[in-house]
């Protein structure tokens, strides 16, 4: 079992503007998963909020991890991946570089996201885009490798598991 966050990141959103269905895609998809949603949050696209939320919601400890959705395009107010690298202690540019192949294989423009993931202290912070479709696609690509991420970071397990089979 564990924590999850979900920090959707969006002017319109924050503004009420604009229903959080990228948010609401995470939360289902998460519900294949043995997790608990504890934090939830619409903020604006804004360089330091964004960095004090992970920050805050990460340092607390009760969140293993946050995904966060939306401001990981090429737009001017997109900085969802500066405000996450400024506050990450160590990059995993595996998941988003797995989520980049596998949804440009349906989505060619997906190559165009700057999402990134990483680790603050006990936390996995991973970027996911705006786009509900491109959320759920994405999340199909890393959900199964999520929980064994938690569980090395949390230090509950040292050896690596198999993910298909042995070598």
């Amino acid at each position: 079992m564990f924590n999850t966050g979900i920090l959707t990141i969006s002017d319109k959103g924050w503004q009420g503007q604009r229903r959080d269905k990228s948010g609401q895609i995470i939360r289902e998809s998460l519900s294949s998963l043995s997790s608990s949603t504890v934090k939830y949050e619409i903020i604006p696209d804004e360089l330091d909020v964004i960095a004090a939320k992970l920050i805050e919601w990460a340092d607390e400890g009760g969140v293993d991890i946050i995904l966060t959705t939306g401001g990981t395009g090429l737009a001017q107010r997109d900085v969802t991946p500066e405000a996450t690298l400024s506050i990450v202690d160590r990059v995993v540019p595996g998941l988003t570089e797995a989520m980049r192949v596998e949804t440009s294989k349906v989505t060619p423009s997906a190559i165009l996201s700057r999402a990134v993931a990483g680790v603050r202290g006990k936390c996995l912070i991973i970027n996911l885009p705006g786009s509900p479709k491109a959320v759920r696609e994405c999340l199909e690509v890393i959900l199964p490798v999520i929980p064994h991420a938690i569980e090395i970071i949390k230090g509950e397990v040292t050896e690596h598991k198999a993910m298909d089979s042995e070598a």
